[in-house]
């Protein structure tokens, strides 16, 4: 394990996290893949990785928007010109093809990942992971609903690529916003890079994690306006359907999109990967609104786990809720993570990537396709031969 690691064991899986420590914890576990690396895999890690293709009919397009919010103080930098926010959308794209592919990470941001990673990750390979979007693509006609995705504490929205890229092709609008000052690394187009200032916050400086999920909360508001509202920032936000809004996001993310739901009644759905809740609920809820849990089938997310959030949270969701949990994952299956540790090498969880993709995936567009779009999936209503990991645990 490197030196970030799980800091708040009785929340668990609270803020503190890098990659490292989620493949780190799944090498000591049974029937895991061993951490001793081969030839093969030094040769496979010399060039790109490539993410899975994603699974819906639309090609994807991909475009980022900084966006700066100056109507408040950044809580990590109080110096700080405003509120930075890096926001990469993914839509469905009007054909394939065209363009140039969409970059997966700039070299700084990777690298400064790669570095928590250990001496088998090179940044600059990281970063040339290949994705399956163009950039600036001519969006396909129609009016979308609109999925907000946060990520992990310490990692960037890029580390969700796959999850979003298969959003956007079955026909979803992904804003995907990494939040200033709390990952290893975000570039700005000036050519700064914020580092983790919050990391340095929460590890040493006592702060409480429910900072960060009470500012993701503003920022996700933020990003709301900036592309539904008035004077949209991004040139095609016509085809987002403001009335149909989700939020997902992996590891304290996830937590924030429970919090966003309670600051902003624009979002109708919210899904929490694997994430401690920071912050308990109101007494009112979430109004009757929808919301999923998606975790390790282990100690930490089982009911009465090492997580007591999931079990005091439980009770206070009042509208439509599962409490799902899949065997062999572990806290960075529901994000690239396994696609990464594969690639470079790294030890991986017993759930095999293919299937921690494919489950996170399958899991996540349902619950949007059942909430934002009123379609049937069964898949929601309790176990299936065809994911014999996923374990319904409350419903």
């Amino acid at each position: 394990m490197t030196r970030i690691t799980r800091a708040a064991a009785a929340a668990a899986l609270a803020c503190s996290l890098a990659l490292s420590a989620g493949v780190a914890t799944a090498a000591s576990a049974p029937g895991t893949t061993a951490s001793v690396p081969d030839t093969t895999a030094v040769t496979r890690s010399a060039r790109a990785a490539a993410l899975p293709a994603p699974t819906g009919p639309y090609a994807v397009g991909s475009t980022v928007l900084p966006l700066v919010d100056r109507s408040r103080t950044d809580p990590w930098v109080p110096t700080a010109d405003g509120r930075a926010l890096m926001v990469t959308l993914h839509y469905p794209a009007a054909r394939s093809g065209g363009g140039r592919p969409a970059p997966y990470a700039t070299r700084e941001e990777a690298r400064l990942l790669a570095r928590q990673l250990g001496p088998g990750v090179e940044g600059d390979v990281l970063a040339r992971t290949r994705t399956h979007s163009r950039s600036d693509a001519r969006p396909a006609p129609g009016r979308r609903p609109l999925v907000l995705l946060s990520p992990g504490f310490g990692v960037s929205r890029w580390t969700l690529t796959h999850l979003a890229e298969d959003l956007a092709s079955r026909g979803y609008v992904v804003a995907s916003v990494d939040h200033a000052y709390e990952s290893f690394g975000i570039s700005l187009p000036d050519g700064r890079t914020l580092t983790c200032v919050a990391c340095t916050a929460l590890d040493e400086g006592g702060v409480h994690g429910s900072v960060v999920t009470s500012t993701r909360a503003a920022d996700m508001r933020y990003v709301l306006d900036r592309l539904t509202g008035a004077r949209p920032v991004w040139r095609h936000a016509d085809v987002i359907d403001a009335s149909r809004v989700g939020m997902a996001g992996h590891s304290i993310g996830g937590a924030s999109a429970a919090t966003t739901m309670v600051a902003d009644p624009r979002v109708d759905a919210g899904v929490n990967m694997d994430g401690a809740f920071w912050e308990d609920l109101p007494a009112e809820g979430l109004r009757g609104r929808p919301f999923m849990m998606l975790g390790t089938h282990d100690d930490t997310h089982l009911p009465g786990g090492t997580d007591t959030t999931w079990d005091r949270t439980w009770p206070a969701l009042d509208g439509w809720k599962r409490w799902i949990t899949v065997a062999g994952s572990e806290h960075f299956t529901f994000s690239d993570g396994p696609v990464i540790a594969r690639h470079f090498g790294l030890p991986q969880a017993p759930l095999p990537t293919d299937r921690a993709v494919a489950v996170t995936r399958t899991y996540v567009a349902a619950f949007f396709d059942r909430h934002l779009r009123g379609l049937p999936r069964p898949v929601l209503d309790g176990p299936s031969p065809e994911n014999p990991e996923v374990h319904f645990q409350r419903r």
